[in-house]
């Protein structure tokens, strides 16, 4: 599987845990033997504003996170034009699910799913699209953008307990009919990490069901990192949910 990633997303570029030292090595460590990575291209600023208020893309300049935000939501981009052929996984750096349309918290700066399905969208490359955000946090700002425009659905999954997080997640999906499903792959939900209730394999059999849902549908499936700050686990629940998507 493609995996969409830049080096200069190892820059510690603020102090938020997002931006931790040494969040993505281990990462990057775990799933080379697997993947093929892609280098990330920054988005341009009309692409950001197919989701965001210019007022907001200033306001990101102005707090000098601008290119690091850009270069995140350009590898959501790559990431969904690519798995709109294969899965694909974008790792990358800020988060963006709490990233709406004129103002943003919770480490993000500009949308990156909103972003990457907008460019699909004017693109005439999908005409619906499916949001399953799995991050342990509401994604507040995808639901700001998207939850408006008619082609997409976001599904923040709510159930609290462990199997009722994979019932919800398969009964949701096995109604699913869309042109492309992203997921916002937030891993702090694992039980290692800040919400404690989700096991590694878990994020193998969600990959699994996105990647069956996807068939279904004859569509296309990709995923971008959101949350997870346990640095010990990370890469092998990045590395589960990338062996569901791939069916392996």
């Amino acid at each position: 599987m493609k995996v969409i990633f830049h080096k200069d997303f190892y820059t510690v570029y603020t102090t938020d845990p997002a931006a931790a030292m040494g969040r993505l090595e281990p990462v990057v460590e775990t799933i080379s033997p697997h993947v093929e990575f892609v280098e990330a291209q920054a988005a341009t600023e009309t692409q950001l504003e197919l989701a965001h208020a210019k007022t907001h893309v200033e306001r990101i300049k102005h707090l000098d996170l601008f290119d690091m935000a850009a270069l995140a939501a350009g590898g959501a981009i790559q990431a969904a034009t690519v798995g709109l052929v294969e899965p694909c996984f974008g790792l990358v750096r800020p988060p963006g699910h709490h990233a709406s349309h004129d103002s943003c918290w919770g480490f993000c700066y500009f949308n990156n799913m909103a972003i990457a399905l907008e460019v699909l969208r004017r693109a005439n490359a999908i005409q619906t699209a499916y949001v399953l955000d799995i991050d342990l946090h509401y994604g507040d700002g995808t639901v700001n953008i998207l939850g408006t425009r008619p082609y997409a659905t976001v599904h923040n999954v709510e159930a609290a307990t462990r199997q009722g997080y994979l019932d919800e997640v398969s009964t949701r999906l096995s109604h699913c009919h869309a042109d492309i499903i992203g997921i916002s792959a937030g891993f702090d939900n694992h039980r290692d990490d800040w919400g404690g209730l989700l096991t590694t394999d878990d994020y193998r059999q969600i990959g699994q069901m996105v990647s069956e849902a996807a068939h279904r549908n004859n569509s296309g499936c990709f995923a971008i990192l959101e949350g997870g700050y346990n640095h010990d686990v990370l890469g092998d629940n990045v590395l589960a949910l990338i062996d569901g998507l791939a069916g392996r």
